[in-house]
């Protein structure tokens, strides 16, 4: 039985935000990785349990993916994936741990 994934409305927030950024250089692949990080979220239905354990959590509900430089991070909880933040890899998740309320 596949998973229920829901955006939370901040990672709909980092995506527009990732693309109007990218989007400054190139529309073209600013649409390109918004679509891949869309596909990869959409995967997450059969498989939610594919991404690693955030390492600044050590929570096994809270995992994530990688796309490209851009660390999708989100929150299993029963039959839900919730999609909490999409981050460049280089930016410190500090500033979104307020978003899995710790």
């Amino acid at each position: 039985m596949a998973y229920r994934v829901v955006w939370s409305p901040a990672a709909l927030q980092d995506v527009e935000d990732i693309a109007e950024y990218i989007a400054r250089d190139s529309s073209r692949y600013a649409s390109a990785v918004v679509s891949k990080i869309l596909a990869v979220a959409r995967g997450l239905r059969q498989f939610p349990t594919r991404g690693r354990i955030v390492p600044e959590f050590a929570d096994p509900a809270i995992r994530e993916t990688f796309v490209y430089t851009y660390r999708l991070i989100y929150r299993v909880k029963d039959r839900e994936v919730t999609v909490a933040a999409v981050i460049h890899g280089k930016r410190l998740l500090d500033s979104v741990r307020d978003r899995f309320g710790g």
